[in-house]
């Protein structure tokens, strides 16, 4: 299962739409779940995770991916029954040490900075297209 904490309020109607149409092509073990929190409360969900959990902090100075990478990133601890929990900041996008600290890793979509309900869009895709890479499928065309 992959998990995904995003700071701010629900989908906006034409990203609800969007996402929806890559998470519906999802199969265990890559299919999301969405929690939405305010932006100031995501240190407290955090803090709620198992210690097993993956977290990914998406974060502008983390490190850039490419799709194959995140694919292998993502399928190794979903092979071993762990879940991988994404945490996408709100409109500010900052993070605290903590919250920093606990994350497996910290990964970055681009040099450039997206506004926060854009980055769901491209982590609902880049999901789906890890879950594609992994099956071999023809999806993504390297």
């Amino acid at each position: 299962m992959i998990r995904v904490i995003a700071g701010g309020k629900k989908h906006a109607s034409w990203l609800a739409e969007a996402c929806a149409e890559y998470e519906k092509r999802l199969r265990k073990p890559f299919v999301m779940e969405w929690q939405f929190v305010d932006e100031e409360k995501i240190p407290e969900r955090i803090a709620k995770l198992k210690t097993d959990d993956y977290m990914i902090l998406l974060d502008e100075n983390g490190k850039i991916l490419s799709s194959p990478e995140l694919a292998s990133t993502l399928r190794t601890p979903l092979e071993t029954g762990h879940d991988v929990v994404l945490v996408i900041g709100g409109a500010f996008g900052h993070f605290p040490d903590e919250v920093k600290a606990r994350a497996n890793m910290i990964w970055s979509l681009s040099k450039l900075v997206f506004p926060h309900q854009i980055c769901r869009l491209i982590v609902a895709e880049q999901i789906y297209r890890a879950q594609e890479i992994t099956l071999e499928h023809s999806y993504h065309h390297a």
